[in-house]
C-alpha cells in the first residue's frame, strides 16, 4: 500500500520531468514557433502506454499523444531508438506537427512541436485550400529518426537549418527525460515508481468519476458550424451522461470535406477530453485515467473522422475549436456553461522559399455565470503565446505596425466577454500570406441573455478578405487582423 506522502513526492517528481522536457524543448529551440511562441507540448507515458503525466502545455496536443505512442509500441521500439512521426491518421494532428517518442525507464517519453515548415504547396505549411494531405508537407508514418530521417525533414523544409535545430531541440528533452527517469527510479525504487505511476492514472480516473455522477443523467445535444470556403458545414454533438461514464457522439456531423477543416479522430477526442477535464476536475494531475470514463463516437468519413488522403491542416486548429464549443454546449444541459469564447485560432503566416512565419493570435474568452472573461487569450484548444513584436521583427522581414485590445468586441451582459486582439503586420518583403480562421461569419454567442461577442476579420491594405484565403503581399503590404471577442453571459441590468 502506497502512503499518500510517498505518492506525492513521487507524482510530483514525474510532472517535474516533464515540465523540464518542455522547458528544454524551448529553451533550444531555434524557431520563434517553439521558443517564443511555445507551440509544443511533452509527457511521459508508462510500458503500457497509457499517459501518466503531461505538462500544462497545447490541449490538442496532448490528447492525441496516446495514439502517437500506440502507433509506435506496435512497431517494437528498441531502447536507445528515438521514432518519428506527423501522419494524422496514425496519431498525429496536423503535419506541422512532429512527435518525437522513446523509451525511458518507466515507459516513454513524448514531445510534440510544431515545425514552422514541413514543405507543402504554401510557407509554414498551412495552405488555405489544400484538398490532399500531400499538398500540406511531407508524411512520416512512424519511422525510427536517423540522420537520413533528418536530413529528409531538412530537405523538404523551406528553412532546413531551422528544422534540424528544433528537431536537435526535441531530441534534447528526450535525453533529459532519460536521465530524470533513470535518477528517480535510482532513488525511490523501480517498483515504488511503478506502483505510483498506477495509482495516479487510478486516481485521475477516479476524481473524473465522481464528478461525472454528480451530473445529472440524460442526454443533451447541440449543433454548431464551421465556415468552409464554399459555405458552413454542422458538427452535431450528444452528450449522454449515465452514472460515472459519459458518451460523446457526433451523428449529425458534416461528411468529410474537400478541403482541409477536417479532423483525425485523434484530434477530435482531444477536444471531448479537454471539454470534460475542464467541466470535472481542471485541477488535479494531468493524466490519462481523466479520459478512461470518455468515450468519443463518430461516423467514418465525417468532418471529425476524417479518413485518408483528406486534408486536415485547419481541422487541427479551427474545427477542434468548434468542436469544443459544441460539447460545451450540450454539456450545457447538464450543468453552467461559459459563452461562447472566440472560436478559431487566427492562423496567419507569411513567407518565401527562405523563410516561414507562423502565428496563431488569441481573442476573448466568453463570459461565464461567476464573471467577465479574459481579453486577448488564446482559448479552447490552444494555450500557446503570441511571438512578442520585438522577437518578430528581429527574425523576419516584417515590422508590427500595431497591436492592441479590439476594444468593445466582447459581448454585451451581466457579465461581459473578453475583448479581440487587433494585430498589423507589414511585409518589408515581397511573401505569401495565409490566413486560416473562422468566426468570420457567425459571432461566439452570448448565454443566458448575454450579447454575442463581435466577428473576426482579416483585412490586407483596408480590403476585407476571407477567413481562409492565401495570396501574395508586395512590399509595403499590411496584414490587419481582429479577433473575435467572446459571448456575454446574462442579460444587462436596467
Amino acid at each position: 500500500m502506497m502512503i499518500p506522502v510517498e505518492l506525492q513526492v513521487i507524482g510530483s517528481a514525474l510532472r517535474a520531468i516533464a515540465e523540464e522536457m518542455g522547458a528544454v524543448l524551448v529553451r533550444s529551440a531555434f524557431s520563434s514557433n517553439i521558443k517564443e511562441r511555445r507551440d509544443c507540448s511533452t509527457a511521459l507515458f508508462d510500458a503500457r502506454g497509457r499517459m501518466v503525466v503531461q505538462a500544462e502545455h497545447i490541449p490538442v496536443h496532448l490528447g492525441a499523444m496516446p495514439e502517437a505512442v500506440a502507433a509506435v509500441i506496435a512497431h517494437d521500439p528498441a531502447p536507445d531508438e528515438v521514432w518519428a512521426l506527423n501522419d494524422p491518421y496514425t496519431g498525429g494532428t496536423h503535419l506541422p506537427d512532429i512527435t518525437l517518442v522513446s523509451r525511458t525507464a518507466l515507459g516513454f517519453a513524448v514531445s510534440r512541436a510544431h515545425h514552422a515548415d514541413v514543405g507543402g504547396v504554401e510557407p509554414a505549411s498551412l495552405p488555405a485550400f489544400s484538398t490532399e494531405l500531400s499538398e500540406e508537407g511531407i508524411v512520416i508514418p512512424p519511422t525510427r529518426l536517423d540522420d537520413d530521417l533528418v536530413d529528409w525533414i531538412a530537405a523538404s523544409s523551406r528553412s532546413p537549418d531551422e528544422r534540424r535545430g528544433d528537431l536537435r531541440a526535441q531530441l534534447a528533452a528526450h535525453r533529459l527525460a532519460e536521465a530524470r527517469t533513470n535518477e528517480l527510479v535510482a532513488r525511490r525504487g523501480r517498483e515504488r515508481v511503478e506502483a505510483a505511476t498506477d495509482e495516479l492514472y487510478a486516481y485521475a480516473e477516479r476524481r473524473v468519476r465522481a464528478s461525472l455522477a454528480a451530473l445529472p443523467d440524460g442526454r443533451y445535444e447541440a449543433e454548431d458550424v464551421i465556415e468552409a470556403v464554399d459555405g458552413d458545414l454542422p458538427i452535431h454533438a450528444s452528450v449522454t451522461i449515465a452514472g460515472d461514464e459519459v458518451a460523446i457522439d457526433f451523428t449529425g456531423t458534416a461528411p468529410q470535406h474537400r478541403g482541409n477543416l477536417n479532423c483525425p479522430l485523434a484530434v477530435t477526442r482531444s477536444a471531448c477530453f479537454f471539454v470534460v477535464r475542464m467541466l470535472t476536475e481542471p485541477d488535479i494531475p494531468a493524466s490519462g485515467g481523466a479520459f478512461e470514463p470518455v468515450a468519443v463516437t463518430a461516423p467514418k468519413g465525417s468532418l471529425v473522422n476524417a479518413r485518408p488522403p483528406a486534408a486536415v491542416v485547419a481541422g487541427n486548429t479551427e474545427t477542434s475549436s468548434r468542436i469544443t464549443d459544441v460539447v460545451l454546449a450540450a454539456f450545457g444541459g447538464a450543468v453552467d456553461v461559459p459563452a461562447q469564447g472566440a472560436g478559431t485560432m487566427s492562423n496567419t503566416t507569411l513567407g518565401t522559399d527562405a523563410w516561414t512565419y507562423y502565428e496563431t493570435i488569441g481573442g476573448g474568452q466568453g463570459a461565464g455565470p461567476t464573471g467577465a472573461g479574459p481579453s486577448a487569450v488564446h482559448v479552447a484548444m490552444s494555450n500557446a503565446l503570441n511571438t512578442p513584436v520585438e522577437a518578430l521583427e528581429l527574425a523576419y522581414p516584417l515590422r508590427v505596425e500595431r497591436y492592441a485590445l479590439r476594444l468593445g468586441s466582447g459581448g454585451e451582459g451581466l457579465h461581459r466577454g473578453g475583448d479581440g486582439v487587433v494585430r498589423e503586420i507589414r511585409a518589408l518583403a515581397p511573401c505569401r500570406l495565409s490566413v486560416l480562421g473562422d468566426r468570420r461569419r457567425h459571432a461566439p454567442r452570448g448565454a443566458h441573455g448575454g450579447a454575442d461577442g463581435a466577428r473576426g476579420r482579416t483585412l490586407v491594405n483596408g480590403v476585407e478578405i476571407p477567413g481562409k484565403d492565401t495570396r501574395p503581399l508586395d512590399e509595403g503590404d499590411v496584414v490587419r487582423t481582429e479577433t473575435p471577442g467572446g459571448g456575454g453571459w446574462g442579460p444587462l441590468r436596467g
